[in-house]
């Protein structure tokens, strides 16, 4: 496989690694030690601090010259803060990977040589493992229902070992690689979201622009997950969480795709709310849910942009997701082994 400069320009990395550090403690250390072991080396070390006050980010760029630092005065959210970086990388590839993601130490290369075998190609996810038990999934790329409800396939499953790379619906933004042109003519995250469904929403634009992502199963990370929001159940998870899911089917779901999914929507919404119910927790998700319609001008907003640059119509979306019900309930993954086409 090729390696330093093959897919970059000479005097600059072949791959940018962005990280997003907000109160990110311990955490950050493990991510990077682990990024140093590398087998692939043309690469870059960009942090972008979002104004945390334990300082973990200037202590890493402090002692590592190799990384450049972007300091915010403020907490920008992910979505900005990641696109600041991807602004100021150097590579052709980002590579997006969360202060509490810990890269196996040929990750990089097995995502490079993704890109080398599918040059068509320009987005590509990881697959992602448990920190706290690695026999078990933290996801195989994002799956999209058919109802418009977004999860990270075969989160908390057991890992099945060795399989073959297939097509998924998005990419998860804790560990991801996309092409950096691309990233940036799609205007980034959209930074209306703040912070959770931004992956989605790339992704989901992605699609409709006719672009795929890839699923590199040989690529892992250990994932602690959530460690910078207080948990994935945490009220800022929740709450952002159920607002973003809102905001993305009405921004990005096709014209006649809406109209047909949205009882579904409304129906998984209802199911969702009922399982918050049985845990004492259903105050959150309606406060984020009243959010998003309260402020629905901002995802119409949204659709208009998206809904322009659309090259695909709304069967090649439908065929991108899982219409089993079952695979929502039970967050099974779902890959695609054949390519897709529009």
């Amino acid at each position: 496989m090729a390696r330093a400069g093959a897919i970059g320009k000479p005097s600059a990395p072949a791959v940018s690694v962005v990280i997003v550090v907000y109160e990110s403690g311990p955490t950050l250390a493990e991510c990077l030690a682990a990024l140093k072991t590398q087998t692939f080396t043309s690469y870059e070390v960009l942090l972008v601090d979002n104004a945390s006050s334990d300082r973990t980010a200037q202590t890493a760029a402090a002692a590592d010259r190799k990384i450049r630092l972007i300091e915010n005065a403020e907490n920008l959210g992910f979505a900005a803060a990641v696109n600041q970086g991807a602004k100021a990388a150097r590579g052709q590839w980002l590579a997006l990977l969360n202060p509490d993601a810990y890269a196996d130490r040929a990750w990089l290369e097995r995502l490079v040589a993704a890109t080398e075998a599918n040059p068509a190609v320009h987005c590509f996810t990881s697959r992602q493992l448990m920190a706290e038990d690695p026999s078990r999934l933290d996801g195989l790329g994002d799956v999209m229902a058919l109802a418009g409800y977004p999860f990270r396939g075969g989160y908390t499953h057991k890992d099945p070992g060795p399989i073959a790379p297939g097509w998924v619906f998005s990419a998860c933004g804790g560990a991801m690689l996309v092409e950096r042109d691309l990233f940036l003519r799609l205007g980034g995250f959209d930074e209306r979201l703040f912070c959770y469904c931004e992956d989605v929403d790339l992704g989901y634009r992605l699609r409709l622009i006719g672009e795929l992502t890839l699923l590199v199963p040989d690529a892992v990370v250990r994932h602690v997950g959530s460690a910078s929001t207080g948990g994935r159940r945490s009220d800022f998870a929740v709450f952002h969480g159920t607002r973003n899911r809102f905001w993305v089917f009405v921004k990005d779901t096709p014209p006649v795709l809406f109209w047909l999914t949205l009882p579904l929507h409304v129906l998984a919404t209802a199911v969702l709310f009922a399982r918050h119910a049985t845990r004492g927790e259903v105050a959150t998700p309606i406060k984020g849910l009243v959010a998003g319609i309260r402020n629905i001008g901002v995802a119409l907003d949204a659709r208009r942009e998206a809904q322009a640059t659309r090259k695909v119509g709304s069967w090649a979306i439908a065929r991108a997701m899982t219409w089993n019900p079952l695979d929502l309930l039970l967050r099974r993954a779902f890959i695609q082994r054949k390519r897709p086409t529009p």
